[in-house]
């Protein structure tokens, strides 16, 4: 298998052009005439005709080009200028001067960070752009933050597959999941829904930290991450992507996008992937992750009337079903493996099918000034599982409408947004401890009911002071009256300094079976306590942003500080004992506070560099005594590098991440062989990727976990899951081993 890698690996650096052939080099340097004016042209373009080969001039003009055999037109070029064709014979170095091209208009080409913040914005906002998320496999959203310091993403348990994100040192419940400012993934779809939206499908990813605006929502406690689909309007004609790794997984993605006429728009997104070798590479007997097959599909229209008025209406389906457990068991049901014979495997089965529909409408008055629009979103989840012995079949229906009234105040430094929302969620779950003991059955059936109002003010002085301030009123059926200020500023200190802060509250509807039903792999009891409150959390924070020129380049630097302090909270209690879980409402203080510097800067032309350092202190009052929040890293450290060659015709790109120490919940009285270090040690994560460019196609190689580091004996007393100490849910460090992957991007652009 290694030969293989290897031979992959050189196969793929050396352009699938075979052997080297006897070459020679090509020198010269390019100046330009500019009103008889002689100068050197710095990054002038030099390449040899109908080829991707090619360079750039340094600082003093001059170029180094290597020439083989069928090349000898070589082309300069350099934007504002007249291009020049010379032939190449014989003669090795050449003078060349282009002369100044009149034009009636002119295209300014520039590269963009992959992510970057808006020096415009008021919040605090990291913008992760497509070409960014071409930088690792990114299968899915799970995976699309390799490369970004703000967010990480784990594992939550060592048997089920579901992942979870961290943002401010908290978890993904007090995060706000949109997919083009349409909250989503919410109760059901919590554990698995970063794997509901493939990478090929994704154009874009907003990452907003601390308390969002009130528009769309009283959720979003540490902040929102909000996807934008590829849209018909400006998307490829034909997108296809293959993705194939050395642990069975492959999966296809096809996009196409079709104009019908001036006005509409459509677009299929389609993907299917399998995980089909069951792998355990820590030999527990345990699948490592889980035998997958997922079907996931859109269908959108856009509507153009050209006159101020745009709708968009779509469908989404999905279909995942997911087995894990012990690697023997293949059954669809606990009882095809003859529960209770000494041959008893322990099986895990989720079986998901989700149904979406969602319509948008806007419409720009004459004034161009003023605006109304409609988002209107229903989604139906429906999931059947089970966990070895235990029993979980939930439906939920949701339903999600915002109307939006936007306008100024006398002029556009004055603007203001209002208008009404309506959501409600209906579920319908059922709890099977034993399925061999019905009468143990538990209904969790419950409705929420929640219209709402909303205004939001911003002010602005351009270039200078930029304020947010707004308010929303929430009428829940189960908690009363909602009240959800935020406030958001901006100020630019110099042309090169920006500060800005944020300050406001939000609320979360706990979800308990639903965001946690991964500790139904293991033997713990559930104790969930009567008249769970809503929890609810203040949020402020502050971040100061430097961009300052060295050596003709910009290095930008940014620090950072957010603090969440909870009022009320649930508490998912795995302390008190080895064999149960207690989930109740917070009785005492819990807080986050979370500090991050970052800076960004090309170090060579071609060659970007991100370093960044985050440090959490999580806390909160278990059982009366305020500890550390188990299994968070209290540090956090990433660098990556990324070199794109001149034309960009390669791409290599290579990330290392630091994670801290951090609590693990106790198990000093299980028995020897199942107890568990109380902390765990610091380790890193290395991945890396190379990508070959040609013209409409393009063909990856990379690598994950490349040290190979994983967590030991991730899954405690996986020799006995039917016993007393089974559990497969302290988990902090990776399961999977280092993981090869190679894939396939192909698109037709539009123009």
């Amino acid at each position: 298998m290694n030969r293989i890698i290897i031979v992959s690996i050189l196969f793929l650096l050396t352009g699938f052009s075979g052997f080297a052939q006897a070459n020679k080099e090509i020198t010269g340097v390019v100046k330009a005439n500019d009103k008889n004016k002689i100068t050197e042209l710095v990054g002038a373009n030099v390449y040899w005709a109908n080829t991707q080969t090619g360079t750039v001039t340094d600082f003093n003009g001059q170029f180094v080009i290597e020439q083989t055999s069928g090349n000898q037109l070589l082309v300069v070029s350099y934007i504002g200028y007249q291009a020049d064709t010379i032939h190449v014979t014989d003669k090795q170095h050449f003078e060349v001067v282009l002369k100044s091209d009149e034009l009636d208009e002119v295209l300014v080409a520039g590269k963009k960070a992959g992510s970057h913040m808006s020096r415009l914005d008021p919040m605090t906002k990291v913008n992760i752009t497509g070409a960014e998320l071409c930088k690792a496999a990114c299968c899915n959203l799970s995976e699309s933050f390799e490369t970004n310091a703000s967010v990480d993403v784990s594992y939550s348990d060592a048997a089920t597959g579901a992942k979870q994100i961290q943002l401010l040192g908290l978890s993904g419940n007090y995060v706000q999941m949109m997919t083009e400012n349409i909250p989503n993934f919410r109760g059901l779809a919590t554990l698995y829904g970063l794997n509901y939206i493939p990478g090929a499908w994704m154009e874009s990813i907003q990452i907003s930290k601390g308390t969002a605006t009130v528009i769309n929502g009283y959720e979003a406690l540490t902040g929102q991450i909000n996807v934008e689909y590829k849209k018909p309007v400006n998307s490829e004609k034909f997108f296809l992507n293959l993705y194939a790794n050395n642990t069975g997984r492959w999966e296809s993605n096809v996009n196409g996008s079709i104009h019908l006429n001036d006005k509409w728009t459509t677009a299929i997104l389609a993907h299917y992937s399998e995980d089909q070798k069951s792998t355990d590479d820590n030999d527990d007997g345990f699948r490592d992750e889980p035998l997958l097959k997922q079907l996931n599909f859109i269908n959108r229209w856009d509507y153009n009337n050209k006159k101020g008025f745009t709708s968009q209406i779509g469908i989404k389906v999905l279909d995942e079903n997911r087995l894990g457990g012990q690697r023997g068991f293949e059954g669809s049901q606990p009882s095809d493996q003859n529960v209770g014979l000494p041959n008893q495997l322990y099986g895990i089965n989720i079986d998901t099918r989700r149904y979406e529909g969602f319509y948008k409408a806007g419409y720009l008055f004459d004034d161009e000034m003023s605006s109304v629009a409609l988002v209107a979103n229903y989604a139906y989840h429906e999931q059947n599982s089970f966990y070895g012995r235990k029993q979980y079949d939930a439906e939920q229906r949701s339903f999600y409408a915002n109307l939006i009234f936007q306008s100024i105040i006398g002029n556009e430094n004055n603007k203001y947004s209002t208008g009404l929302s309506f959501q409600s969620d209906e579920f319908d779950e059922v709890l099977t401890m034993d399925f061999q003991q019905p009468d143990q059955r538990q209904l969790l059936n419950r409705e929420e009911i929640v219209p709402g109002a909303f205004f939001q003010y911003t002010y602005n002085v351009p270039n200078r002071f930029t304020l947010i301030a707004g308010g929303r009123v929430d009428f829940h059926n189960n908690f009363g009256t909602l009240f959800t200020p935020r406030i958001h500023a901006k100020y630019n200190i110099a042309p090169n300094t920006i500060l800005r802060a944020s300050a406001g509250k939000g609320y979360h509807t706990p979800n308990v079976l639903a965001e946690n039903s991964y500790l139904l792999a293991s033997s713990r009891q559930i104790n969930i306590a009567n008249n769970l409150d809503q929890e609810e959390a203040w949020n402020y924070g502050a971040n100061i942003t430097q961009y300052i020129n060295v050596a003709g380049r910009e290095l930008t630097l940014n620090a950072e500080f957010y603090r969440t302090d909870f009022t009320n909270q649930l508490i998912v209690d795995a302390d008190q004992s080895v064999d149960a879980v207690y989930f109740y409402n917070l009785d005492g203080d819990s807080y986050a506070n979370n500090f991050q510097i970052e800076g960004k800067y090309e170090l060579l032309r071609g060659l970007d560099l991100v370093a960044a350092w985050r440090l959490n202190d999580v806390k909160a009052t278990y059982s009366g005594e305020l500890k550390d929040r188990p299994l968070i890293s209290r540090a956090k450290g990433l660098v990556n590098l990324s070199y794109s060659t001149p034309l960009k015709k390669w791409q290599f790109d290579f990330t290392t991440q630091f994670n801290g120490k951090g609590r693990v919940p106790s198990t000093a009285t299980n028995p020897v062989e199942y107890q568990r270090q109380d902390a765990f040690d610091p380790y890193q994560i290395v991945n890396s990727q190379v990508t070959k460019y040609f013209r409409k196609w393009n063909v990856y190689l990379g690598v994950e976990n490349l040290g190979n580091f994983k967590q030991d004996n991730p899954i405690i007393a996986g020799d006995d899951p039917f016993g007393d100490y089974f559990d497969s849910s302290l988990i902090w460090g990776p399961i999977m081993g280092r993981r090869v992957y190679f894939g396939l991007r192909f698109s037709i652009d539009r123009e």
